[in-house]
């Protein structure tokens, strides 16, 4: 994404940030329009940049190339933004006072990371109070903002996701410059949702990256840590697409080192998603999703637990007929392919047959 240097630019970004600072001196100012003026400043920083504006801010020759940033996402203001607060840093003096004013509030806890996450890396932070405090500040508000990507199955703060994984964790010196408590909460955070955001191949590299944590002679390594918050996550999945998204992800852990209690504890997690009913009630599909990630991650011991899930079921017999129509469907289905496949070999076969002969 070019930097937008033009005075044109220039000033279509200074009139864009003095009118996010009058509504959140309004919200400031209105105790009972509070949230909803800061859930529509919420929204209108999260939305992406239309062609007009990006011909304000990038110039109509560069407006055609930018039509996604870096990472391959649609740009939205507060990629701009944020760029923005980095290259003009003083700039963003008077709306931290602001934010840090409305700090209770929930979606000033979201706006602040959206504006402030390079700004909090790329800027110089001499006093280390307010570093901690703003590195809390930006784990917590990165959480509630993914966890809107996961609720609406969208990804429109993958390139906040990208930057915090490609440009901090996996850059040593950015990371350095918060507290040991806030990289390791960030490592905590990353691992809930780089399978969401289809990180998995640099699955790697950012566990050899973990910090190091005061409690690991307890739960084990990075490796174990990593699972221990991805079985937590899966969890706490609610929307059907995000949660086979994770299941059809999760296999590439295969061959990752972990103590015997993280490897139990991942595939309780698992199982719990392979029967009807409570605590988790999985859909069809996420039911064979999680049989296909439990037997492909522990492939010992495969048949003993389907023939034990198999009695189980029959204890239920409400079950039944849902089961035996899903079995008969299953066999139509397969006789189906089966005679499709052998239908096109044949007419492939014959094909060559009569080439052969011309």
């Amino acid at each position: 994404m070019p930097p937008p240097s033009t005075p044109r630019s220039s000033g279509y970004l200074t009139a864009l940030t003095l009118e996010i600072e009058k509504k959140l001196q309004r919200a400031l100012a209105s105790v009972s329009q509070r949230r909803n003026l800061l859930q529509e400043l919420f929204a209108d920083i999260a939305l992406e940049v239309d062609d007009r504006a990006k011909d304000m801010i990038f110039g109509e020759e560069d407006a055609i190339s930018v039509a996604d940033d870096r990472y391959g996402c649609p740009i939205c203001f507060y990629n701009v933004l944020a760029d923005y607060f980095v290259r003009m840093p003083q700039n963003g003096n008077s709306f931290l006072d602001l934010i840090v004013q409305l700090w209770s509030q929930p979606f000033a806890s979201n706006i602040f990371p959206l504006l402030f996450h390079k700004w909090m890396f790329e800027v110089q932070l001499d006093n280390p109070e307010v570093l901690l405090r703003y590195s809390s500040a930006l784990v917590q508000g990165v959480t509630n903002i993914f966890w809107i990507d996961i609720q609406t199955n969208s990804r429109r703060f993958l390139s906040l996701f990208r930057y915090l994984l490609d440009e901090v964790a996996l850059d040593s010196e950015r990371l350095k410059k918060i507290p040991p408590q806030a990289q390791r909460d960030l490592f905590l955070l990353l691992s809930r949702f780089i399978f969401f955001y289809n990180s998995a191949d640099k699955l790697e590299r950012f566990v050899k990256q973990f910090p190091d944590f005061p409690n690991s002679l307890l739960v084990g390594g990075a490796a174990d840590i990593f699972v221990i918050e991805l079985s937590d996550q899966l969890q706490k999945l609610k929307v059907e697409p995000v949660l086979l998204h994770y299941l059809y992800q999760i296999k590439v852990l295969q061959g990752l080192e972990l103590r015997t209690t993280t490897s139990t504890r991942l595939k309780t997690c698992l199982y719990s998603f392979t029967s009807p009913g409570g605590p988790m009630y999985p859909t069809r599909a996420v039911r064979h999703a999680a049989w296909g990630a439990l037997d492909f991650l522990f492939p010992v011991g495969r048949y003993p637990r389907h023939m034990i899930s198999l009695f189980f079921r029959l204890l239920y017999p409400w079950y039944w007929p849902s089961s035996c129509w899903n079995f008969v469907i299953s066999c139509i289905q397969a006789v189906l392919y089966s005679l499709l496949g052998l239908i096109l070999s044949g007419w492939k076969r014959l094909r060559k047959s009569n080439n052969h002969r011309l």
